[in-house]
C-alpha cells in the first residue's frame, strides 16, 4: 500500500475549515486539486458523488465517482473509489489546536495489485497535489 500524507496549520476555527471542505459547491473558487462533477450530491456518509482530480495544474481532469464511508461533521471525512485490483482512498481529518487554529489532515492511499502500475505515473504529482489542495485551503478560510 502506498500512502500520501500532508499535514498543514490554518489559522481559523475548525467548523469555518469544515465548511469550506465539504461544500464542494464552492470548490471552484479555492480548489485546485479537486472539482466537483455534480453540485446535487452531498457529501452523506454511504452515497457516491462525482468528482474529478488535476494532480498537475496542466493537466486534464479525471473524472472518478467515490463512495463517501464517513462524515463526523467538523472531524473526519473519507472516500472510496475502487475498481478490481485498485483501491483508492482519501481521508480528511481536522483537529482543533487550540486559540482559533485548525490542523488539517489530508491522507491518500493506494492499494491492490493495480496500483503498483498507476502509481509509476501518478506518484510525484499525487502528492503535490495533496499538497497544493492544503495551501489553497488555509489561503481560502484564512481570507474569509
Amino acid at each position: 500500500m502506498a500512502v500520501f500524507y500532508t499535514e498543514i496549520e490554518i489559522n481559523a476555527p475548525r467548523q469555518l475549515v469544515w465548511q469550506a471542505l465539504v461544500e464542494k459547491e464552492q470548490w471552484q473558487q479555492w480548489n485546485t486539486f479537486l472539482f466537483d462533477g455534480d453540485r446535487t450530491l452531498q457529501f452523506l456518509q454511504g452515497q457516491e458523488v462525482l468528482l474529478s482530480v488535476r494532480r498537475h495544474p496542466d493537466e486534464e481532469e479525471t473524472e472518478f465517482q467515490p463512495k463517501v464511508t464517513l462524515v463526523q461533521p467538523g472531524v473526519c471525512l473519507s472516500w472510496v473509489s475502487a475498481i478490481p485490483g485498485f483501491r483508492n482512498e482519501y481521508v480528511f481529518e481536522l483537529q482543533d489546536t487550540g486559540d482559533g487554529w485548525t490542523k488539517y489532515v489530508h491522507k491518500d492511499s493506494f492499494s491492490g495489485f493495480l496500483s503498483r502500475v498507476f502509481l509509476h505515473f501518478i506518484r510525484e504529482d499525487e502528492q503535490q497535489g495533496i499538497k497544493r489542495m492544503a495551501q489553497d485551503l488555509k489561503h481560502y478560510v484564512e481570507m474569509l
